[in-house]
Order: C-alpha cells, then structure tokens, then sequence
C-alpha cells in the first residue's frame, strides 16, 4: 500500500532540528538584552517623600526589576527630592534616581561635584507645578501670598527650587514678604488652614499625598498663569525647562469640579552616572519602557512614559548602556 507521505531522510531531519534550535536560540537572544544571563548586585535608587509619586514610581520599578533581574538588589532612599537626588547622584552616594530637568540643569550650571558625570537613562513624566490653598482663601493669584505663612518645599527638593522662582516673578521676596516655611507634600496638606494658609507642590498627576487628602476634605488650586511663567522665564538658566499648561480637569475630579487650572509644568529625567555598567543600565532601561503599563495602572503619570520620547533627556547626554536600548528597538 502506497504512503501517503515520502519517508524522512534521517540526515535531513537531523539538519531540521539543528535549525529550529538556532532559530529558538536567536528568538531568546532577541527576547533578552544580548542574551546574557540578568545582571546581579546592588543599586541605589534615590526616590523622594513617602507620599510623592517618585517614591511611589521607584517602589513600583523595584518589583518589576525583580522580574527581570531577579538576583539584582535595589536599595531605595528615601529624599528630599530633586536637588538631593541629583546631589546624590553626581557624588556616588546613589546610582539612579527620578530628578526635573531644571534641577538637573541648575546643579550642572553650578559646577557642583560630579556634575560632569551625570547621564540620562529616560525620559519619564512632567510634574506639574500645584499652589494649594483652602477653599474659602481669599489668595486667588500668587501675588496674594503677600504677608501669608507658606510652605514652599524641604530645603533641597525640586519644590524649594520652583517655589522660590514663582515668587519671585510675582515680585515676592521667599525670604521677607512671606513667612516661609519647609513642610513638603507629606505635611503640607495636613497642615493648611491651621498653621499654613498656602503650599507649593510639584510632581507628577495626581499626586498620592493630595489625593488621599481630597478622599476626606477639600482645596483649592491657585492658577499660575502664563504670564507668570513667562516672567518666570524671564530669570534665565535654568528656567527654560519649565512650560505654560494647564492641569488636567482629570487631575482631582472631586476637587476640580471639571475646571482646568493654569499651571506650568517641567519634565522628570530618569538619571544614573556615566560610570554605572553599560550592561545594567541597558537592562534597567529595557524594563522601564517593558513595565510602562504595569507602573501606570498604579502610578498613572507612568502612563506617559514612551519609547519615542525618553530618549530625550536633555540637559543631560544618554548613558551608553541606554544608548543601546533605543537602538535595539528603533525601527
């Protein structure tokens, strides 16, 4: 009886093997960073205050590092934010952290140690700039912060650094026409009406540490308009980093009401040191850009990271190792 099919030469099915296993051996070296083994060790990652949204972003990177590198130990320090996370960056005390670009450019600009080390890992997410005040306040502008007790950031975080240059543009001395006081996002709120009349705060949308407080009471945001901002950058340096927007109504539904607020915004800068092991920072990017929508269900300012975007991370020049990430993936 005739078969159906021709029998299979053995040297040929032999050939046929070898090459399907080249075949599933190039598909896992595509999978996986120049198909290496993960790398191991110990990172820092300087984060922020416990109810800002870098420490909320950093725990959440943490646990998804540890899918993909799961011999990799990732040590977070909490911060004051911005200007210690760069500080801590450039003089080896960290090897990662979240930092704004204006923060970033502020430091360089200053000649402080290390900053000719720094480098750009990504692009993440802008922090919005959020003037928070009661909701029976007579302060409608930033000109009202005249003569009021006002919180305007930890003396080396981001906030400290905006808060000061918005005053200013609004012809307030920080040190003299207010009573300043150095209470951040996880006092702040707890605070207002009661020993603050008014605080500044900068990051990213919503921000934890507010929407907990917008669960169980309510506020107000004070716009800061754009000719504000362009007084704002009128101050030169680092001020270019900073852009006239508005706050999504979105932001904090049941404080907002559907009304936008005029603000301006800055973008935060994934950054490391150009010393870190290019092979880490390859893999540490890749798992940034891979967990975009894993971080974003809990940290919805992760939503907005993206390929096409990261790479610009100005003011600072990439990191080699991320240098090989976006070109593995450009089309």
């Amino acid at each position: 009886m005739p078969t159906l099919f021709p029998p299979v030469d053995r040297r040929r099915a032999l050939q046929g093997a070898v090459a399907g296993f080249v075949a599933l051996g190039l598909l896992l070296w595509w999978l996986l960073p120049l198909g290496e083994e993960p790398p191991s060790g110990t990172i820092t990652f300087s984060t922020g205050t416990r109810a800002g949204v870098y420490h909320e972003y950093g725990e959440r990177l943490r646990a998804e590092l540890a899918k993909d590198m799961p011999d990799l130990d990732v040590e977070l320090l909490t911060s004051a934010g911005s200007q210690q996370n760069v500080q801590r960056v450039a003089t080896g005390q960290a090897d990662f952290t979240i930092a704004a670009a204006d923060a970033v450019e502020t430091y360089e600009l200053s000649g402080r140690p290390g900053s000719d080390r720094l480098r750009g890992v990504a692009r993440l997410y802008d922090d919005y700039v959020q003037l928070v005040v009661p909701p029976d306040s007579d302060i409608e502008s930033v000109a009202d912060l005249r003569g009021k007790r006002v919180a305007i950031g930890l003396p080396d975080s981001g906030v400290r650094l905006i808060a000061n240059r918005v005053l200013e543009a609004a012809g307030i001395d920080p040190e003299k026409d207010i009573t300043p006081r150095s209470d951040g996002i996880d006092t702040g709120p707890k605070l207002l009406g009661r020993d603050l009349d008014a605080f500044f705060w900068s990051g990213g949308l919503p921000t934890r540490g507010l929407r907990e407080i917008a669960e169980t009471s309510t506020f107000r945001f004070v716009p800061i308009n754009t000719d504000l901002v362009a007084k704002v950058h009128a101050q030169g340096g680092a001020t270019r980093y900073y852009r006239a927007t508005n706050m999504p109504e979105s932001a904090y539904k049941t404080i907002q009401n559907g009304s936008t607020v005029a603000t301006m915004a800055v973008s935060n800068l994934l950054v490391t040191r150009k010393d870190l092991d290019p092979r880490l920072t390859e893999w540490l990017t890749r798992t940034v850009l891979d967990s975009r929508d894993g971080i974003g269900a809990h940290v919805h300012s992760a939503q907005l990271v993206d390929v096409r975007t990261a790479i610009y991370t100005d003011p600072l020049p990439l990191h080699e190792g991320a240098r090989r990430y976006y070109r593995s993936v450009k089309p």
